[in-house]
């Protein structure tokens, strides 16, 4: 039995209120990846970090994510690298690379977006970090979200 102060607290929430969205911040740099987090967080967005691509790739097989901001620059995978990877695992989520754009012009990326890190201000990347995940709506008709092939081995 829920307790009067209980029944009007839940009835007081909003049904219209929505979950927070859920960012993948990938990046080798420990204090880049804080001040990230620290800015997403006091925005409104849920916030799991990684540390490099195999911690990434791990993460996101096993949580729902609704967009993966990873840095260019890393050592074993770099941004780029990852990206391929992610997108053959779930092709629908939005991907924001920050680096440097010349370092990654020569490549191409499957990344929804490329953002320079030393010249994208904090409400530039918050701004297409809106637009980006609110774009995104789930897989679509038809896909089907792919389980890494270390995943199968290790069940087997």
């Amino acid at each position: 039995m829920l307790s009067n102060a209980a029944k009007i607290a839940v009835r007081s929430i909003p049904l219209d209120m929505r979950p927070k969205k859920i960012i993948l911040c990938v990046d080798d740099n420990e204090q880049e990846l804080s001040v990230l987090k620290f800015m997403l967080a006091t925005n409104g967005y849920r916030v799991i970090s990684a540390g490099n691509g195999q911690e990434a790739i791990g993460i996101f097989a096993e949580t729902p994510v609704d967009l993966v901001l990873a840095d260019y620059v890393m050592p074993q995978m770099n941004g780029g690298q990852l990206v391929e990877r992610l997108k053959q695992i779930a092709s629908h989520v939005p991907m924001i690379l920050l680096g440097d754009p010349q370092r990654m012009a020569g490549e191409m990326h499957l990344a929804d977006a490329l953002l320079a890190k030393k010249n994208c201000s904090p409400q530039e990347l918050l701004e297409r970090i809106k637009v980006m995940s609110a774009r995104k709506r789930g897989p679509r008709k038809g896909t089907v979200r792919m389980t890494p092939v270390m995943e199968l081995a290790r069940a087997s």
